[in-house]
């Protein structure tokens, strides 16, 4: 189940916590990658809060978002860098993507299997991707106050093997979001607080939201996915329609 992307921007540019998450998530994902200068990055999802950053240095960013969710102009007041997709039919070249990062995508994804198939194939050797989750033992997962809340959240267990099953190499991971999806006072005031008690007891204390860094296994060891190439911008082109003779 996707939401709609006004609901998504309504949280993330204009809800204090919606600000608060923006904020934690994208400054872990700028220290997983911080010189993207040279590359091309893609969001798929709502993950174009946490392009923002690879803006002025990266070749080419892309934020790509699901016909079911809905499509918006992003950045504001700069040209626009968000593309409508069907859901496992990129416009992208087959290799063109150095980073990938993916939020509200997988979770609430209806193919999870073939969506990471399309992460795979438009991945370059070398490439990265990043899969922003919630976390199956987290509070952000049992509400549905955030986006956090919709979809089917994961456990680091269950991520990690989809991801070696469809031939991604887990490399780290981390978690955020420890504080609990309150806009109560004494919540947000005692963030900050709650952020640094869970980098160390991460184990009593489960972040909201997880963030597992994947790299490209190649060659593949599933049959027949390295074969899957489209022509640019092919998914957004009207199907032939045969007349009738």
């Amino acid at each position: 189940m996707h939401l709609d992307v006004r609901t998504l921007r309504d949280f993330y540019y204009r809800h204090a916590l919606g600000r608060v998450a923006q904020k934690l998530v994208r400054n872990r994902v700028r220290d997983y990658w911080p010189d993207t200068h040279g590359h091309t990055v893609a969001g798929y999802g709502f993950a174009v809060p946490l392009l923002r950053p690879f803006l002025p240095e990266a070749r080419r960013v892309i934020g790509l978002m699901p016909a079911p969710q809905g499509v918006m102009h992003w950045p504001a007041n700069q040209p626009n860098v968000s593309v409508l997709c069907h859901e496992t039919e990129w416009p992208l070249e087959t290799g063109h993507v150095d980073r990938l990062v993916l939020m509200h995508g997988l979770e609430t994804s209806e193919n999870a299997s073939a969506l990471l198939d399309e992460c795979y194939r438009v991945l370059g050797p070398g490439g990265q991707a990043l899969f922003v989750v919630p976390n199956r033992t987290g509070l952000w997962a049992r509400s549905d106050r955030t986006p956090f809340g919709y979809g089917r959240p994961y456990s680091l267990s269950q991520l990690e093997a989809q991801l070696r099953a469809h031939d991604f190499i887990p490399e780290d991971h981390v978690s955020v979001l420890y504080q609990p999806p309150s806009t109560r006072r004494f919540w947000m005031r005692t963030g900050p607080f709650w952020e640094r008690m869970g980098t160390w007891i991460p184990a009593a204390m489960a972040g909201g939201v997880m963030l597992v860094l994947a790299s490209k296994r190649y060659p593949p060891t599933r049959r027949g996915i390295g074969a899957r190439v489209r022509e640019p911008l092919g998914a957004l082109a009207p199907s032939p329609v045969a007349k009738p003779v």
